[in-house]
């Protein structure tokens, strides 16, 4: 069943029926006793009044309980018929019948002496009420049976279900409407999402939005917003891409055409040289782009866990080849013998490219250093160059996707400090900027212990 209108409609109706029967049981159970004490105090105002017609000899006694059952039985309550069980018997103190009415059995109505008992007589039962008049010595016992009793609950109660039973598909019917007009919100929302085109992300507008749906469609509002600004940023980074793939790949068919024509040796070889470096300027952007890609959809977590210190060292192996191209030289300080287990990939992605970009801004026999050292519940990696360092006016957007400083190489695309930043950002950590002393620039990745 995977409607709500059906699954809230069966609840509403059936936890309304489970009332309406608890009711219908308490009320059943009240009537009865109601009717027990009125029907009680009838049998002991009709025992004392036999009582006292025989005191003030106001009737014959063999005649007392013919009369009280004629007085007790009118034609009105003949005709109801609740009133033809009423009896009564007079009986002497020594145990002889002196009178009874004429619908009494013929046995005694009751062994008790005085007050109210419950008593079965012919196999049918009775509620008798018996009072002692010991200045005549009689004994007067007035009784009613219980089938009276019964008929007059069960017509109660019959007058009280019936009307609740017709009543019963009007309010079916009510709690459909209501569950329908409860879920209207819902439907509007669902016809607005329906109509919009695939590429309309902006918030949906459906007012009013009742409290209970008020968060889902907050959320699902929410929802667009970053899935269209995720579309916003893939629009920028495929166009930017493409336009900065553009060039080098340009350059590279330039210098191609040039090496084919070229009859002097050196400007061949001068032409290769600049095919070699586009070829290099790409391969780079290309990997880049590729990192900045993956992480995009890449989270923090344990999958490829390594040991820090391991990670650091495999990365300036990497770029060793690299740094001695450019007569550079990586060293690593370890100021930590700290071992933390960290996400191999966030933390590569990170170092490298902060290392990468040390060595190419450093000049020819420069040296770059990597310091690891553990501050608190910290480990830092702090790579310290000697190159011409980042200008104040470019540190607020250093970070930004292809971004390019004023004073930046040749080369460059604008996406290795982005592809810090996002790194830092999925590791939970962060990447800060502090200009050397002597010259040079300070970048330090901070993140948490494991």
């Amino acid at each position: 069943m995977n409607s709500i209108r059906i699954r809230l409609f069966i609840v509403l109706v059936v936890a309304t029926g489970i009332v309406w029967l608890s009711a219908f049981a308490w009320v059943q159970q009240s009537t009865r006793t109601k009717v027990e004490r009125v029907l009680d105090a009838r049998l002991a105002e009709a025992g004392q009044m036999v009582s006292s017609l025989i005191s003030d000899q106001r009737i014959d006694v063999a005649r007392t309980a013919s009369a009280f059952a004629d007085a007790a039985t009118g034609d009105a309550l003949r005709s109801s018929g609740y009133s033809h069980k009423l009896s009564c018997q007079i009986w002497s103190l020594d145990g002889a019948l002196v009178g009874s009415s004429q619908s009494a059995p013929t046995e005694r109505l009751t062994n008790q002496n005085t007050g109210f008992s419950s008593s079965v007589v012919d196999g049918e039962r009775w509620r008798v009420y018996s009072v002692v008049n010991e200045a005549l010595g009689m004994r007067i016992m007035v009784g009613d049976s219980y089938t009276v009793r019964d008929r007059l609950v069960t017509d109660v109660t019959k007058g009280l279900a019936l009307p609740a039973l017709l009543m019963f598909p009007i309010m079916a019917s009510l709690i459909l409407l209501s569950v329908q007009r409860g879920l209207a919100p819902l439907e509007r929302m669902a016809a607005a999402l329906s109509q919009r085109p695939a590429d309309d992300l902006s918030p949906v507008v459906v007012a009013p939005l009742p409290r209970e749906i008020k968060p889902m469609g907050d959320a699902l509002n929410g929802l667009f917003s970053r899935v269209d600004a995720m579309r916003d940023r893939e629009k920028t980074f495929t166009s930017f891409a493409a336009h900065e793939l553009k060039t080098p790949l340009a350059g590279i068919k330039t210098q191609a055409q040039v090496a084919e024509m070229a009859t002097d040796p050196e400007m061949r070889t001068q032409a290769l040289q600049r095919i070699q470096f586009g070829v290099e300027r790409a391969d780079r952007m290309v990997r880049q782009l590729l990192a900045l890609a993956s992480l995009d959809r890449h989270s923090a977590g344990t999958e490829r866990a390594a040991d820090a210190r391991s990670v650091v060292e495999a990365v300036a192996s990497d770029l060793k080849r690299l740094a001695d191209d450019k007569n550079v030289s990586i060293q690593i300080d370890w100021r930590s013998d700290v071992r933390t287990q960290v996400n191999s990939i966030l933390l590569t992605a990170a170092l490298r490219n902060v290392l990468e970009n040390a060595v190419i801004v450093s000049p020819n026999g420069a040296e770059v250093k990597i310091i690891f050292t553990a501050e608190e519940n910290r480990l830092l990696v702090a790579v310290l160059d000697r190159g011409s360092g980042i200008p104040e006016d470019d540190r607020v957007r250093i970070t930004d996707r292809f971004y390019r400083g004023k004073d930046a190489k040749e080369g460059g695309s604008g996406l290795g400090l982005s592809i810090v930043a996002t790194a830092m950002q999925r590791l939970g950590g962060t990447v800060s900027f502090q200009t050397r002393p002597g010259g040079g620039e300070i970048v330090t990745l901070a993140f948490a212990t494991a």
